[in-house]
């Protein structure tokens, strides 16, 4: 199993008033590859991604986009998770927590929220911390 987790700040959870359109993907080619493939040749790729909430199996759907306007003329060129102010409120995410994203080697993926306020797990040896509060675990 494949995760990546992202530690959560008041932007990503719409505390600071801001109209980003979801969470900031970094990057890195090992974060990138987590999440389905897009296509740079379309303006604004996307794909939904339907997760499994880990705890009871509810079903959430998130947006994947590559806000590429840049290469057609415009000024974006960043990745971006959509559609999960829904289910961080639901769950009563805050500050600190992580959002943590898990893709099974049946190609599933599954969703939950780690408390920054419960006792620290034992960290896996094999992660890798990128910025922007996301992590690799591999």
């Amino acid at each position: 199993m494949t995760t990546v987790r992202k530690t959560l700040s008041a932007n990503d959870l719409g505390l600071t008033g801001s109209h980003q359109a979801g969470i900031l993907v970094p990057k890195n080619k090992d974060v990138l590859l987590f999440f389905p493939s897009l296509d740079s040749k379309v303006k604004n790729p996307r794909a939904n991604l339907v997760l499994r909430e880990v705890g009871d199996g509810s079903r959430r759907n998130f947006n994947f986009i590559y806000y590429n306007s840049k290469l057609f003329g415009g000024t974006r060129n960043e990745y971006r998770l959509t559609c999960m102010t829904a289910y961080l409120r639901e769950c009563g995410a805050s500050i600190g927590d992580e959002v943590v994203l898990s893709r099974s080697t049946e190609g599933g993926y599954l969703v939950d929220v780690a408390r920054a306020n419960s006792a620290p797990a034992d960290e896996p040896e094999d992660v890798i911390v990128l910025s922007g509060g996301w992590k690799i675990v591999k």
